[in-house]
C-alpha cells in the first residue's frame, strides 16, 4: 500500500505519504487563495522525499470540507482526476473529523466531549461534535456553519479544537491541539479505519462567494 493524502480545506495546503505501516513524508504549505499553485509542488515535494513516483501509489485520500468553495475544489478535484486516471482507491473524510481524529492519535481532553470548528470566514465557523470511544472519535452532529456565539449558545463552555477557536476567543474555548488538519493524521485515521469514510463530493455548506454575474435580458 502506497496512500497520498492531502487536505485543501483551510488556508494550510497539507500532503502526506503512508506506506501502510507509517507516514513516510509530508510536505505542507499556506495560501488562502493559492490552493491550485501549492498542492502540485506540496505532492511532488512529499512524493520525493518518499522516494516514490504517481504510478506508486495505490490509493489517495482527500480532505472534502466544509471548507471555501475555490480551495476545496482543488483537492477534491485532484483527487478525483488521480484515482481515475491511476486507478486508485480513493478515499473522502470530513476535514473536520481529521482534526479530530489527530486529537485522538495524541489524547482527548479527559475522555470529554469537544467541538472542532474551522474558520468559515464572514465572521462564521465550520463546526462538528464530537464524543471519544475506544481508539477513535465520533462526530455526533455536524457539520454546520455558524457564528461562534451562536456555536456558544448552543454548546456553552464546551472545549473546541482547531483555528476557528483561537480566532474568535470570545466565544469559543480553545483547547490546546491541532490548530489545522494534518494529511499525515488523514493518512494514519484512513489507514487504521478510525473515521468515516466520505464520497469525494465537496461539503460547502454554503453558496460559493463568487457568483457569475447575471444580465437582465435585453428587451
Amino acid at each position: 500500500m502506497l496512500l497520498l493524502a492531502f487536505d485543501t480545506a483551510t488556508p494550510a495546503i497539507t500532503v502526506a505519504v503512508h506506506d501502510g505501516s507509517q507516514v513516510v513524508a509530508e510536505a505542507s504549505g499556506e495560501g488562502s487563495m493559492a490552493h491550485g499553485e501549492l498542492l502540485a509542488p506540496a505532492i511532488h515535494a512529499a512524493l520525493s522525499d518518499a522516494g516514490a513516483a504517481t504510478s506508486d501509489l495505490t490509493d489517495v485520500a482527500v480532505g472534502v470540507g466544509p471548507g471555501p468553495f475555490t480551495g476545496l475544489r482543488v483537492g477534491v478535484v485532484t483527487a478525483l482526476t488521480l484515482g481515475s486516471t491511476l486507478g486508485l482507491t480513493t478515499h473522502g473524510v470530513c476535514t473536520l473529523d481529521i482534526l479530530a481524529a489527530e486529537l485522538a492519535q495524541g489524547a482527548t481532553p479527559d475522555g470529554g466531549e469537544f467541538l472542532v470548528a474551522t474558520d468559515a470566514r464572514r465572521k462564521e465557523v465550520y463546526w462538528a461534535h464530537y464524543r471519544p470511544t475506544v481508539g477513535r472519535v465520533d462526530r455526533v452532529d455536524g457539520p454546520h456553519v455558524s457564528y461562534p456565539v451562536d456555536l456558544a449558545e448552543l454548546h456553552p463552555d464546551m472545549p473546541v479544537v482547531g483555528r476557528g477557536a483561537t480566532l474568535h476567543p470570545d466565544h469559543l474555548a480553545a483547547l490546546d491541539g491541532p490548530l489545522d488538519p494534518s494529511a499525515g493524521a488523514l493518512a494514519r485515521a484512513v489507514v487504521e479505519g478510525s473515521v468515516v469514510e466520505l464520497p469525494l463530493e465537496p461539503l460547502y455548506l454554503r453558496r460559493p462567494d463568487a457568483t457569475p454575474l447575471v444580465l437582465p435580458k435585453q428587451t
